[in-house]
Protein backbone atom coordinates (compact mmCIF):
# COMPACT_ATOMS: atom_id res chain seq x y z
CA UNK A 1 0.00 0.00 0.00
CA UNK A 2 1.63 3.22 -0.85
CA UNK A 3 2.23 6.11 1.85
CA UNK A 4 0.87 9.35 1.73
CA UNK A 5 4.17 10.48 0.73
CA UNK A 6 4.39 8.39 -2.62
CA UNK A 7 0.70 9.11 -3.62
CA UNK A 8 1.22 13.08 -3.21
CA UNK A 9 4.93 12.64 -5.28
CA UNK A 10 3.37 10.58 -7.42
CA UNK A 11 0.55 13.02 -7.86
CA UNK A 12 3.12 16.11 -8.44
CA UNK A 13 4.93 13.66 -11.62
CA UNK A 14 1.20 13.48 -13.18
CA UNK A 15 0.71 17.23 -13.22
CA UNK A 16 4.07 17.33 -14.35
CA UNK A 17 3.66 15.35 -17.19
CA UNK A 18 0.12 16.71 -17.94
CA UNK A 19 1.40 20.56 -17.96
CA UNK A 20 4.43 19.44 -19.90
CA UNK A 21 2.11 18.34 -22.55
CA UNK A 22 -0.61 21.01 -22.41
CA UNK A 23 -0.06 24.08 -20.99
CA UNK A 24 1.85 26.81 -23.97
CA UNK A 25 3.74 28.17 -21.25
CA UNK A 26 5.49 24.94 -19.75
CA UNK A 27 5.54 23.23 -23.03
CA UNK A 28 7.67 26.62 -23.87
CA UNK A 29 10.11 26.00 -20.89
CA UNK A 30 14.14 25.03 -21.26
CA UNK A 31 16.47 23.77 -18.88
CA UNK A 32 18.03 27.48 -19.13
CA UNK A 33 14.47 29.47 -19.35
CA UNK A 34 13.55 27.99 -15.95
CA UNK A 35 17.14 29.10 -14.47
CA UNK A 36 16.64 32.65 -13.06
CA UNK A 37 13.02 31.07 -11.86
CA UNK A 38 14.70 29.21 -9.67
CA UNK A 39 17.07 31.52 -8.46
CA UNK A 40 14.36 33.02 -7.60
CA UNK A 41 12.46 30.80 -6.40
CA UNK A 42 15.39 29.59 -3.43
CA UNK A 43 15.59 33.94 -2.59
CA UNK A 44 11.86 33.18 -1.58
CA UNK A 45 12.73 29.91 0.21
CA UNK A 46 15.29 32.15 2.03
CA UNK A 47 12.77 35.04 2.67
CA UNK A 48 10.75 32.48 4.15
CA UNK A 49 13.17 30.50 6.38
CA UNK A 50 14.53 34.40 7.43
CA UNK A 51 10.71 35.69 9.09
CA UNK A 52 10.07 32.18 10.36
CA UNK A 53 7.16 32.04 8.61
CA UNK A 54 5.91 28.51 8.37
CA UNK A 55 3.27 28.80 6.25
CA UNK A 56 4.93 30.31 3.42
CA UNK A 57 7.75 28.04 3.65
CA UNK A 58 5.53 25.15 2.72
CA UNK A 59 4.16 27.02 -0.03
CA UNK A 60 8.15 27.92 -1.10
CA UNK A 61 9.71 24.12 -0.68
CA UNK A 62 6.77 23.81 -3.09
CA UNK A 63 8.22 25.78 -5.46
CA UNK A 64 11.35 24.61 -5.62
CA UNK A 65 10.34 20.84 -5.41
CA UNK A 66 8.50 21.74 -8.60
CA UNK A 67 11.46 23.31 -10.27
CA UNK A 68 13.82 20.23 -9.41
CA UNK A 69 10.79 17.70 -11.27
CA UNK A 70 10.61 20.24 -13.94
CA UNK A 71 14.26 19.82 -14.45
CA UNK A 72 14.09 16.51 -14.50
CA UNK A 73 11.38 16.04 -17.08
CA UNK A 74 12.88 18.18 -19.43
CA UNK A 75 15.93 16.23 -18.70
CA UNK A 76 13.71 12.91 -19.24
CA UNK A 77 12.87 14.16 -22.83
CA UNK A 78 16.52 14.56 -24.06
CA UNK A 79 16.88 11.03 -22.11
CA UNK A 80 19.60 12.12 -20.71
CA UNK A 81 18.06 11.10 -17.27
CA UNK A 82 14.62 11.32 -15.11
CA UNK A 83 13.73 12.02 -11.51
CA UNK A 84 14.28 8.32 -10.47
CA UNK A 85 17.76 8.73 -11.55
CA UNK A 86 18.37 11.82 -9.65
CA UNK A 87 16.81 10.74 -6.44
CA UNK A 88 18.97 7.63 -6.73
CA UNK A 89 21.72 9.11 -7.34
CA UNK A 90 21.42 11.40 -4.27
CA UNK A 91 20.76 8.28 -1.83
CA UNK A 92 23.82 6.56 -3.45
CA UNK A 93 25.91 9.63 -2.40
CA UNK A 94 24.26 10.00 0.68
CA UNK A 95 25.38 6.46 1.70
CA UNK A 96 28.53 6.74 0.56
CA UNK A 97 29.14 9.84 2.54
CA UNK A 98 27.46 8.65 5.88
CA UNK A 99 30.43 5.45 6.55
CA UNK A 100 29.34 6.15 10.31
CA UNK A 101 25.79 5.38 9.26
CA UNK A 102 25.71 2.67 6.72
CA UNK A 103 29.49 1.01 7.38
CA UNK A 104 32.21 0.91 10.29
CA UNK A 105 33.40 4.33 10.20
CA UNK A 106 33.24 5.71 14.01
CA UNK A 107 33.25 9.36 14.79
CA UNK A 108 32.88 11.50 17.95
CA UNK A 109 31.05 14.70 16.70
CA UNK A 110 30.22 16.50 13.77
CA UNK A 111 33.50 17.85 13.13
CA UNK A 112 34.69 14.20 12.58
CA UNK A 113 31.20 13.79 10.15
CA UNK A 114 32.58 17.02 8.15
CA UNK A 115 36.35 16.53 7.61
CA UNK A 116 35.08 12.47 6.61
CA UNK A 117 32.67 14.43 4.44
CA UNK A 118 35.09 16.30 2.44
CA UNK A 119 38.08 13.34 2.29
CA UNK A 120 35.02 11.77 0.17
CA UNK A 121 34.72 14.09 -1.82
CA UNK A 122 38.59 14.64 -2.96
CA UNK A 123 38.62 10.94 -3.24
CA UNK A 124 35.74 10.44 -5.70
CA UNK A 125 36.74 13.13 -8.01
CA UNK A 126 37.65 16.68 -6.36
CA UNK A 127 40.70 17.90 -7.09
CA UNK A 128 40.42 20.83 -4.37
CA UNK A 129 38.73 20.75 -0.79
CA UNK A 130 37.45 24.21 -1.99
CA UNK A 131 36.43 22.90 -5.41
CA UNK A 132 32.29 22.14 -4.46
CA UNK A 133 32.01 26.21 -3.43
CA UNK A 134 29.55 27.25 -6.40
CA UNK A 135 31.36 30.55 -8.31
CA UNK A 136 27.47 32.44 -8.24
CA UNK A 137 27.19 32.23 -4.90
CA UNK A 138 26.95 35.58 -2.51
CA UNK A 139 30.42 36.95 -2.01
CA UNK A 140 29.10 36.55 1.98
CA UNK A 141 28.08 33.15 1.81
CA UNK A 142 31.41 31.74 -0.53
CA UNK A 143 33.18 32.70 1.99
CA UNK A 144 31.39 31.26 5.02
CA UNK A 145 31.38 28.39 2.97
CA UNK A 146 35.05 28.15 1.84
CA UNK A 147 35.78 28.56 5.73
CA UNK A 148 33.85 25.50 7.17
CA UNK A 149 35.33 23.51 3.66
CA UNK A 150 38.81 24.14 5.05
CA UNK A 151 37.95 23.69 8.53
CA UNK A 152 36.92 20.12 7.24
CA UNK A 153 40.23 19.47 6.38
CA UNK A 154 42.05 20.71 8.89
CA UNK A 155 43.07 24.01 8.06
CA UNK A 156 41.42 26.62 11.23
CA UNK A 157 42.10 28.42 14.00
CA UNK A 158 41.22 26.67 17.48
CA UNK A 159 39.45 29.01 19.39
CA UNK A 160 37.49 32.40 19.14
CA UNK A 161 40.27 34.57 20.89
CA UNK A 162 42.61 33.73 18.30
CA UNK A 163 40.02 34.98 15.49
CA UNK A 164 39.12 37.54 17.17
CA UNK A 165 42.56 38.97 17.07
CA UNK A 166 42.40 38.70 13.53
CA UNK A 167 39.33 40.58 13.22
CA UNK A 168 41.23 43.56 15.51
CA UNK A 169 44.06 42.78 13.28
CA UNK A 170 42.31 43.40 10.06
CA UNK A 171 40.63 46.45 11.43
CA UNK A 172 43.79 48.15 12.29
CA UNK A 173 44.97 47.80 8.64
CA UNK A 174 41.64 48.95 7.36
CA UNK A 175 42.13 52.08 9.54
CA UNK A 176 45.45 52.65 8.66
CA UNK A 177 44.95 52.56 5.24
CA UNK A 178 41.93 55.00 5.60
CA UNK A 179 44.03 57.18 7.17
CA UNK A 180 47.04 57.34 4.67
CA UNK A 181 44.79 57.11 2.07
CA UNK A 182 47.60 55.58 0.09
CA UNK A 183 46.06 53.32 -2.39
CA UNK A 184 42.26 52.97 -3.07
CA UNK A 185 42.69 49.36 -4.10
CA UNK A 186 44.16 48.62 -0.88
CA UNK A 187 41.61 50.21 1.50
CA UNK A 188 39.24 47.98 -0.64
CA UNK A 189 41.79 44.62 -0.26
CA UNK A 190 41.99 45.96 3.59
CA UNK A 191 37.97 46.20 3.82
CA UNK A 192 37.52 42.45 2.32
CA UNK A 193 40.07 40.92 4.67
CA UNK A 194 37.91 42.67 7.80
CA UNK A 195 34.95 41.14 6.03
CA UNK A 196 36.22 37.82 5.78
CA UNK A 197 37.63 37.94 9.53
CA UNK A 198 34.23 38.77 10.82
CA UNK A 199 32.64 35.81 8.88
CA UNK A 200 35.23 33.72 10.12
CA UNK A 201 34.25 35.17 13.49
CA UNK A 202 31.06 34.81 13.25
CA UNK A 203 31.07 31.03 12.35
CA UNK A 204 33.46 30.38 15.76
CA UNK A 205 30.10 31.84 18.13
CA UNK A 206 27.87 30.31 16.30
CA UNK A 207 26.49 33.39 13.95
CA UNK A 208 25.37 32.95 10.49
CA UNK A 209 26.34 36.16 8.94
CA UNK A 210 24.32 36.37 6.03
CA UNK A 211 21.46 35.24 8.56
CA UNK A 212 22.24 37.76 10.79
CA UNK A 213 22.89 40.42 8.47
CA UNK A 214 19.96 39.90 6.38
CA UNK A 215 17.83 40.45 9.91
CA UNK A 216 19.88 43.45 10.21
CA UNK A 217 18.26 44.82 7.13
CA UNK A 218 14.93 43.98 7.79
CA UNK A 219 15.07 45.56 11.02
CA UNK A 220 17.10 49.02 9.65
CA UNK A 221 13.83 48.59 6.87
CA UNK A 222 11.32 48.70 9.65
CA UNK A 223 12.54 51.39 11.71
CA UNK A 224 13.49 53.36 8.54
CA UNK A 225 10.13 53.34 7.36
CA UNK A 226 8.60 53.94 10.83
CA UNK A 227 10.55 57.29 10.35
CA UNK A 228 9.09 57.87 6.90
CA UNK A 229 5.61 57.57 8.40
CA UNK A 230 5.99 59.90 11.36
CA UNK A 231 7.70 62.48 9.09
CA UNK A 232 5.02 62.75 7.03
CA UNK A 233 1.97 62.47 9.74
CA UNK A 234 3.75 65.33 10.78
CA UNK A 235 3.12 67.34 7.52
CA UNK A 236 6.90 67.06 6.34
CA UNK A 237 9.09 65.65 3.84
CA UNK A 238 12.26 63.19 4.67
CA UNK A 239 14.34 65.86 2.67
CA UNK A 240 13.70 68.78 4.49
CA UNK A 241 14.38 67.50 8.07
CA UNK A 242 17.55 67.47 10.07
CA UNK A 243 18.97 64.58 11.31
CA UNK A 244 18.46 65.03 14.87
CA UNK A 245 14.70 65.66 13.97
CA UNK A 246 15.28 61.98 12.39
CA UNK A 247 16.88 60.80 14.89
CA UNK A 248 14.08 61.29 17.79
CA UNK A 249 11.50 58.85 15.54
CA UNK A 250 14.58 56.63 14.62
CA UNK A 251 14.80 56.14 18.79
CA UNK A 252 10.98 55.95 19.13
CA UNK A 253 11.06 53.08 16.59
CA UNK A 254 13.89 50.92 18.70
CA UNK A 255 11.80 51.52 21.78
CA UNK A 256 8.51 50.21 20.24
CA UNK A 257 10.72 47.17 19.58
CA UNK A 258 10.79 47.99 15.44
Amino acid sequence: MSTPQEIAFTRLLKIMDELREQCPWDKKQTIESLRHLTLEEVYELSDAIIENNMSDLKKELGDVLLHIVFYARIASEKNEFNIADVINAQCDKLIERHPHVYGDTKVANEEDVKRNWEQIKLKTGNKSVLAGVPKGLPALVKAQRMQEKARGAGFDWEKPEQVWQKVEEEMNELHEEVKTQRSAEKIEAEFGDLLFALINYGRFIGVNPENALEKTNLKFLRRFQYMEEKIKASGKELADCRLDEMDVFWNEAKKKGL
